[in-house]
């Protein structure tokens, strides 16, 4: 039987397209926490797995994870493991741990590529998903 783990490491896959692989291991599993596959609290596979999984160094897959604990969706347990992040997916400024932001276009911009990669990714046309965010964002106001 797999487990959750067990299915992201069989799901990895890397492909040739000139983007960095670190990118690419980031934005899979990335997008394994933002289905809700990865729920919070949930470990996520060890460095190594994937490592041997996809055939990569163990510092690739290691940026990948920085990036993500960067971003917030992971945690680094020292000497446990690394686990989806308990507000890992809250974006309202007011919610977010830590001090306030001081950039908002910056870190609106952040968003965007991290949207971006994520739409290529899943194979999503940018235009065709900026049409529905506006038309969500729309709905929502009235």
């Amino acid at each position: 039987m797999h487990t959750v783990r067990q299915k992201i490491i069989d799901g990895l896959r890397l492909e040739s397209s000139g983007v960095p692989i670190y990118v690419q291991l980031r934005d899979q599993l990335l997008r394994w926490v933002t289905t809700g596959a990865l729920r919070p609290g949930d470990q996520m596979p060890t460095l190594r797995q994937v490592a041997v999984a996809v055939r990569v160094d163990l510092n690739t897959v290691r940026h990948a994870y920085d990036e993500l604990e960067r971003m917030g969706v992971v945690v680094l347990v020292h000497g446990r493991g690394s686990f989806v992040a308990q507000n890992s997916l809250k974006t309202d400024s007011s919610q977010r741990d830590g001090p306030p932001i001081e950039d908002p276009v910056e870190t609106v911009d952040a968003l965007a590529r991290q949207v971006l990669h994520l739409a290529g990714t899943a194979g999503v046309d940018p235009r065709l998903l900026a049409e529905r965010i506006l038309h969500l964002a729309q709905n929502r106001e009235s």
